[in-house]
């Protein structure tokens, strides 16, 4: 069974608790919920055992510390004080009669906040009794000799600070005496009738006089101590033990530091009261010591938010102590309002931690160094398996000595810290401006000396500063237990080289005649030595016998994990305290210092040593109490005394430090301090621990996690916004082409710098008042949050501007999906396509409209086809140069925002550079970026509605118009013999074309055919835009597919034996190999992938062979002229072609385009700048699926001139050439010669467009009638539609090949 349990813990020590969260904050918050290892566990009860007569003292030493324990709770009474008048209720004039019952309400309820003021009364009365008692013990002739313990002094110190802080904020607190006196008058109404109402009122009178007195607590100690005989020379050892401290390193706690600067000057002011006069009663101590101090450290810290000076606590107490006055040198010291201008810039230089922070720094770095490598050498000495022991020593004293560094400096950085905040409250800024003018013009006093009184490089110290504290912390926090033993070895070892082997040497040399001196060292080794762990048996009974005596050899013993407890260390001190001091305290100058004593200078130093050893046993021993003591900067929250000043319930996050340090980190985007975002958030850790254990107010607590949600949420939204920014930035600087990066002059402004948001995005637990936070998942429902904000402002942006913007839409959505896929490598968002569509209102099954396609197809219909001509030679729509003829009505642009276009101002800029080449026209680019952003979802259903458009257009408008001109048509146009001549020929048909010039609707029939010719010319992009993106996807797909080209320019399919593509041939072969492989764990999961492939075979295979958008949309448009084709066609009767009377379409196009080319309907410009090539476009496609083409080449008007024309320049020529060479050719006015051109560019244009037509559309093989030359009717003669020479794709229906067009995709039917 023991085996079967080991195994098990072994298992367990396998796995891996840790995880890839990077420390970037601060340590948990450790719930101490048992005493410190500091405190003796039997309250020095055991000291009796060790019978050195300390009983009677660590019984005064105990209770000592239990009033200064409730003098702490009545100090957080005091500072939590708030008004409870400004919540009483007002009662309306119809309610007067109740207030009889208001003020008993009232009375009940201030009177248990009085109670508590009758408390401190009391307390602060007994304190001061106790220790004027306790004071007077020592001052009697049989205790003077050695005075107080070093215990004991800290006991009183620390009660007389404790009595010092709750005067202080007795006479700070503005509420505490309103509140009495509305008490007061509520007790007068209610109190008449009570029995005992005459006591209360004497209570209350003489609670009056304490709460009104300044200093009413000092000015008490005064009178309780002085009844004491000759305390001034216990008032002078605690004054000198002070100063001691102050300038030695025994201090390892900033707060002990704070305690004693707070009690030197009452101690001075005390001592100034004795009854000696002037110099005298300093006697022992220089009083040029004290103010050196005092200069040192004119602001001391005594509360998160109040500060105390020693020189306005001695100017302010000499009216109450009359003998200070007398102290010049005192009362002289300046205030901090009163330093001059260059003393407060030398003092301001010392307490602001911006000057301190490359030595922080130095220091920092230095000992991370070395605490690593300390803690490192120790886990290589715990998993060797054979160590020498002086060397492992040496590295646990290595470690020990980097844990108590480690403390030194994080108490003083906390330190640094509290000064500067007294220090900023001492001298609160002049220049002020409210931070939102929308909210309050308004500055209180808290923002003068918080808000306004830190520039951003004193907020970036903060930040740095608390990063070390808290990151110091953490370290040390990781490697309690791993450095529990070895420092509770390390402390063992040095107390028992200090008692066997130094004491021993002490006893065996120079104190051996001493037998006082020897009897001290003696019982020091009673107490302290570990007897059961010396390897060398050398005992105090082996002390006494010769043969030791002149032994020098050093004891050892064994490495033992046992620390002294909290009485022995208090033991030793007593007795080091005591071999010291063994002279009156009239005689002492120092605590090591001492002229009169009787040990050697060598012996002195190692006692010294010792001594300050021991006062650090304590604080290292209470590794984690200490640890939180030394990080804590929860006081960095507190506004107590601001909120009362200012009158407010609570301040806005704007002026809370914490959130100011978060949002400096933020808005300054240094890229050092990112990381650090979320340590200022462990100062609302610290506060909300302060709150409930020390200051135990549940509604301080309410008013910080309060303030810790809205910041929290403020940093996720300004973290998100910035990340998206940096990230977005990122992005569109892949996208920047490279030869405009080539070609740019500075293009660095153009790069992104990398920043430590990784660390931040991979925070799961962020550990805030006891929960645990993911912030990766808020910052991605954030980010989502923010992608679709993203996606909707560019939608409204594109839906405010013309169909030219759709190439920068797509460019900006791709940068957007480029961020996307940035930020999805660490965060956890939804997919984008899932965000597009739902902005793109396009994930319903049911839905093949989109609202880009939507927009899209309103751009078509009520912009591009009215107010863009079509240039056939460049493939564009082009804005018309004349006013537009349809004016457009778009909702206003949305605000711009740079993180929702390119993240930065320069790359915005060169952006919308390369976004304006697209602004002026609409061609093949902006066409692919239609089908990228619509993809094959939402585009069939773009091209349904723009045919519905098409048919409307064709069936109603169209239509309209060719049987009005038919009606108009006369019975018969002759076409003139080409011996008119062109200028005959012209006139001819001008006069005969007034069924053209003169019909009323002819602006809306060209609008109409330009609508027309633009949708098919529309269309026309589109299929060649959707070729090219096929093409592409063929290329990548037809390899797997076994597609090759033969050698007559086909395509054939290359299949295997079984009739497989080579993608699932290839995964077949795959299956079956691991499948007759023994090994083979999971074949169902081989087997899958086989079945999967197949089903991408087939489906990729039904993409081979895709159709042509641009046929179907000349089909649809044949279908549609069905309708009216029996009325635009007029087959003769005879089966002969018409050439004067025919009714057909043709003739009617004839004269519209004659018209067209020869008239201008505007007052500026031709027809084609207004109309463009849409007209050709639209006439001549339809003209082609009716079937008259060639009769329109045959008898088009236009080209009758033509060839007249060109008959004459014939004739003119081969004159010439007859008679005279040099004669010049045909000369016309210039109307003509404009007709002329235009023409020729109008049959160029017609040609162009049959000869597409021909290659996209082929006809069937009609029949037709001829005549020969003799005059013969020949019936039913065919003739080929051949199609055009251009045409270079597949032929149809060949057999064992597969036709594959380059473009195009499927169409609904």
């Amino acid at each position: 069974m023991t085996n079967v349990v080991e195994e098990a813990v072994s298992m367990l020590s396998t796995f891996s608790l840790e995880d890839d969260q990077p420390d970037i904050q601060g340590l948990t918050v450790t719930l101490l919920n048992s005493r410190n290892v500091s405190e003796s566990p039997l309250d020095f009860e055991d000291v009796a055992a060790y019978q050195l007569l300390l009983t009677e003292d660590a019984k005064s030493i105990n209770q000592l510390n239990t009033l200064i324990q409730e003098g702490r709770e009545m100090v957080a009474i005091l500072y939590t004080y708030r008004s409870c008048v400004k919540a009483l209720p007002q009662l309306p004039d119809s309610m007067k009669q109740n207030q009889a019952d208001l003020y008993l309400e009232t009375y009940q309820v201030l009177d248990l906040e009085i109670g508590r003021l009758r408390d401190i009364q009391r307390w602060q009365g007994a304190a001061a009794t106790k220790l004027a008692g306790d004071m007077q013990r020592f001052c009697r002739p049989e205790r003077r000799i050695n005075g107080p313990t070093v215990a004991h002094m800290w006991c009183m110190l620390k009660l007389l600070d404790v009595l010092l802080q709750l005067d202080h904020l007795k006479n700070a607190k503005a509420s505490i005496p309103n509140d009495f006196s509305w008490y007061k008058r509520t007790f007068t109404q209610v109190s008449s009738q009570w029995p005992d109402a005459d006591s209360m009122r004497e209570e209350l009178d003489d609670l009056q006089i304490f709460l009104s007195t300044r200093w009413a607590i000092l000015l008490n100690i005064q009178v309780e101590l002085f009844r004491v005989n000759n305390v001034e020379d216990l008032l002078q050892i605690l004054m000198l033990f002070c100063l001691e401290s102050l300038e030695s390193d025994r201090i390892l706690l900033y707060s002990d530091r704070h305690a004693l600067l707070r009690v030197l000057p009452v101690l001075v002011v005390l001592m100034t009261s004795s009854e000696k006069e002037g110099d005298l009663a300093f006697r022992k101590i220089k009083v040029n010591r004290l103010i050196r101090v005092f200069r040192r450290d004119p602001v001391i810290p005594a509360f998160p938010d109040l500060h105390l000076s020693p020189a306005s606590m001695l100017k302010e107490l000499s009216p109450y102590f009359r003998k200070v006055t007398t102290q010049n040198r005192f009362t002289s010291l300046p205030t901090p309002h009163e330093l001059l201008p260059r003393e407060a810039s030398e003092y301001q230089r010392e307490y602001l931690i911006v000057h301190h922070i490359p030595a922080i720094r130095f220091s920092h770095d230095e000992f991370c160094l070395r605490f690593a490598a300390a803690v490192n050498q120790l886990q290589l000495l715990k998993t060797a398996k054979v160590a020498d022991d002086s060397s492992s020593m040496q590295v646990k004293e290595d470690v020990y000595l980097a844990v108590l560094e480690g403390f030194q400096l994080l108490s003083e950085w906390t330190g640094r810290i509290w000064e500067q905040c007294a220090w900023k409250f001492s001298r609160p800024s002049k220049d002020v401006s409210p931070y939102d003018d929308d909210v309050s013009t308004t500055i209180t006093d808290y923002e003068k000396v918080v808000r306004c009184n830190y520039s951003a490089e004193e907020r970036k110290a903060m930040v740095i500063l608390t990063s070390y504290i808290k990151g110091v912390g953490t370290m040390l926090e990781h490697v309690d237990t791993l450095v529990a033993d070895t420092i509770w070895e390390v402390i063992h070892a040095q107390v028992q080289d200090f008692v066997q082997n130094k004491i021993a040497n002490m006893l065996r040399t120079t104190l051996k005649k001493k037998k006082d001196v020897a009897r001290i060292l003696t019982d020091m080794r009673t107490i302290a030595s570990d007897w059961m762990g010396n390897a060398s048996k050398f005992d105090a009974e082996h002390l006494s016998s010769k043969r030791n005596k002149d032994e020098s050899e050093a004891v050892t013993f064994l490495p033992r994990p046992a620390a002294p407890s909290a009485t022995q260390i208090h033991c030793l001190q007593y007795l080091i305290h005591e071999l010291i001091s063994n002279s009156a305290p009239k005689k002492v100058v120092g605590f090591f210092g001492s002229n009169d004593t009787e040990i050697p200078s060598g012996d002195l130093k190692q006692l010294e040593v010792f001594f300050n050893r021991l006062t650090f046993f304590p604080y290292i021993l209470d590794f984690r109490a200490t640890l939180c003591h030394v990080t804590d900067l929860g006081f960095l929250w507190f506004r107590e005394f601001y909120l009362e000043t200012s009158r407010v319930i609570q301040f806005p996050i704007e002026c809370s430090l914490p959130w100011m340090l978060v949002d400096h980190i933020i808005e300054s985007q240094d890229t050092a301090l990112l990381e650090s975002v979320l340590m200022p958030f462990d100062i609302y850790n610290d506060s909300a621990e302060h709150s409930l254990r020390l200051l135990r107010q549940r509604f301080l607590y309410d008013e910080i996690e309060a303030e810790v949600d809205l910041c929290f949420d403020q940093l996720v939204f300004k973290l998100s916004e910035h990340m998206f920014a940096h990230f977005k930035s990122h992005a569109a600087s892949k996208f920047l082409d490279k030869a405009f990066l080539a070609a740019v002059e500075n293009s660095d402004k153009f790069q992104v710098s990398p920043k430590r948001y990784d660390g931040l995005l991979q925070m799961r637990r962020v550990q805030l008042l006891g929960r645990n936070i993911d912030l990766a998942f808020l910052i991605g429902q954030r980010m989502n949050k923010i992608f679709r904000e993203n996606l909707d402002f560019l939608l409204e942006s594109f839906e405010a501007r013309d169909l030219c913007s759709i190439v920068e839409l797509h460019q900006l959505v791709e940068i957007l999906r480029s961020t996307h896929e940035l930020l999805a490598q660490h965060l956890k968002m939804d997919a984008f396509n899932l965000m597009l569509g739902e902005m793109m209102e396009n994930i319903s099954m049911v839905s093949f409209s989109s609202r880009l396609a939507s927009q899209i197809f309103s751009e078509i219909q009520n912009d591009l086809l009215p107010n863009f001509v079509i240039c056939n030679t460049t493939q564009r729509f082009v804005r018309s140069t004349k006013s537009s003829q349809n004016a457009v009505r778009r909702p206003p642009p949305p605000p711009s925002k740079l993180s929702f276009l390119c993240g930065t101002q320069d790359l915005n800029l060169a952006h919308a550079v390369f976004a304006d080449l697209y602004s002026k026209f609409f061609g093949l680019p902006h066409m692919l970026a239609v089908i990228r952003l619509l993809g094959p979802r939402s585009v069939p259903w773009l091209l349904r509605a723009l045919l519905d458009y098409l048919s409307q257009k064709v069936t109603s408008s169209l239509d309209s118009g060719i049987c009005d001109l038919r009606g108009a048509l006369p019975k018969a146009i002759n076409i003139p013999p080409p011996e008119a001549g062109v200028l005959g020929c012209l006139k001819v048909f001008r006069e005969q074309m007034h069924w053209v010039s003169g019909y009323e609707g002819k602006i809306e029939l060209f609008r109409c055919l330009k609508d027309i010719g633009g949708l098919i010319f529309w269309i026309s992009l589109l299929d060649t835009a959707m070729k090219e993106l096929e093409t592409v996807q063929f290329m990548q797909v037809a390899p797997w597919m076994g597609v090759v080209p033969t050698g007559d320019g086909q395509l054939q399919q290359l299949l295997s034996d079984s009739g497989a593509s080579p993608l699932v041939d290839m995964f077949k072969k795959a299956t079956h190999a691991v499948l007759t492989h023994p090994a083979c764990l999971c074949p169902s999961a081989f087997v899958a992938m086989a079945k999967q492939a197949e089903i991408a075979d087939s489906m990729y295979s039904k993409n081979l062979q895709t159709g042509s958008i641009l046929d179907y949309t000349f089909s649809y448009l044949s279908a549609i002229l069905d309708s009216v084709r029996v009325k635009w066609n007029f087959p003769s009767k005879t089966g002969l072609m018409e050439i004067t009377t025919s009714r057909e379409y043709h003739r009617i196009y004839s004269g519209i385009q004659f018209v067209f080319c020869s008239e201008s309907f505007e007052d500026q410009g031709t027809n084609y700048d207004r109309y463009g090539d849409a007209i050709a476009w639209g006439g001549c496609t339809i003209m082609y699926l009716l079937g008259q083409h060639l009769r329109f080449e045959l008898l088009d008007f236009l080209y009758h001139l033509l060839n007249v024309a060109e008959a004459e320049a014939v004739s003119t020529a081969q004159l010439g050439l007859q008679e005279k060479p040099k004669q010049p050719a045909v000369l016309y006015s210039q109307e003509v010669e404009d007709l002329l051109e235009t023409a020729k560019k109008t049959r160029r244009l017609n040609n162009h467009i049959f000869s597409i037509l021909r290659a996209r559309y082929p006809q069937e093989e009609k029949s037709a009638s001829m005549i020969k030359q003799s005059g013969t009717v020949v019936q039913r003669v065919k003739y080929p539609n051949l199609p055009s020479p251009f045409d270079s794709l597949p032929l149809k229906g060949s057999t064992g090949l597969i036709n594959i067009h380059s473009g195009g995709a499927p169409v609904p039917s």
